[in-house]
């Protein structure tokens, strides 16, 4: 079994005989769907069925980012809705053992969703604590202000994502909180004192330093590294995401495609494997930018093909739900409530 060190997107419902030979070629660890890949359950089982055929591994991962609000693929009239994380965050001040079961809830049942279409990863959960007055990027995205609510409400995500058969991923590591621009547009730089870092944004990320898998933040800490975001930084990775938050997981960058990001696709991969991710993530379905990634990526070997292969062996297998119906009327009815708080 082999594989490139990148998880790649597409550029529609179904793969063209172009993505085809490519993904046969070059054989990227993973796939990742967005909006624009989805349709029908049909089609998008269709979908990674033909990616995993291309490569020729059953278990290749398939990644999406379903978040719930904002930030969901798949949606109404094929799948339920889900609200973001930080509105089922509210039932904290009421009922912190509400909270924490509407979040275990909405990751499992999302999980649910996902597994029976062949997608096997989420990007979740969203590790960042919000901090008054940044970018809104994060925003309700966010599971609150305090990295105690944080953690509790992000181990209840961690926990619902694998009892579904799903493997989560933290992000935005170290924290993407305090970020006063938008890093799909320009590159944020933090000023923050470390030990101001170390007591808030870090807290979570080194609490639930257990998560299977990881992705950075394509942010600048002065503290850290003044020069290179987290993403291309070797030492924020092995110093900070790697020592002091005791990650050891599977670390993946995030989408490359960023303008927060300088130099062209190739520099950009060549910086980000030689500060120490896993694995490269390009999600635009460009076929040039493709083919510059699986030039400049190395194939799997050694720490990051065991942990990438460890990570995709830490989902539960999923148990048969003999209440679904029940769940959910559980889950819409914690919903009910955390929209009447404000």
């Amino acid at each position: 079994m082999s594989y490139k060190t990148f998880i790649s997107g597409c550029a529609g419902t179904s793969l063209s005989e172009d993505e085809i030979d490519f993904f046969k070629t070059e054989k990227p660890w993973g796939l990742i769907v967005f909006a624009r890949n989805i349709d029908t359950p049909e089609q998008i089982s269709h979908l990674t069925s033909q990616f995993r055929m291309a490569v020729k591994r059953e278990d290749a991962p398939v990644f999406i980012d379903q978040e719930g609000g904002r930030v969901r693929r798949l949606r109404p009239p094929h799948w339920p809705e889900y609200p973001a994380m930080g509105k089922l965050a509210r039932l904290w001040d009421v009922d912190p053992e509400k909270a924490k079961r509407a979040v275990y809830l909405q990751s499992y049942l999302m999980g649910i969703d996902l597994i029976s279409l062949g997608i096997t990863v989420n990007c979740l959960p969203v590790l960042d604590v919000r901090t008054e007055g940044a970018s809104d990027i994060v925003g309700d995205r966010s599971y609150g202000t305090s990295p105690d609510v944080v953690i509790a409400l992000g181990r209840a995500a961690i926990d619902g994502t694998l009892a579904a058969g799903v493997v989560p991923v933290m992000k935005h590591m170290p924290g993407h909180g305090r970020a006063l621009v938008d890093s799909h547009l320009e590159l944020p730089r933090v000023k923050a004192a470390l030990a101001e870092l170390e007591t808030k944004d870090f807290v979570p990320f080194k609490a639930l330093a257990d998560c299977p898998m990881a992705m950075t933040a394509h942010i600048v800490f002065e503290a850290i590294d003044p020069d290179n975001p987290v993403t291309q930084s070797p030492c924020a990775i092995s110093e900070v995401l790697r020592g002091k938050l005791g990650f050891q997981g599977c670390l993946l960058s995030d989408d490359i495609s960023m303008k927060a990001l300088g130099g062209d696709v190739e520099q950009r991969v060549k910086l980000i494997i030689e500060a120490g991710c896993d694995m490269v993530l390009h999600c635009n379905g460009d076929m040039q930018e493709m083919v510059a990634v699986a030039r400049a990526v190395p194939w799997a070997k050694d720490g990051c093909f065991m942990r990438a292969n460890e990570a995709m062996q830490s989902a539960l297998a999923p148990q048969p739900v003999a209440n679904a119906s029940g769940l959910r009327d559980e889950f819409e009815e914690l919903v009910r409530q955390a929209g009447e708080l404000t």
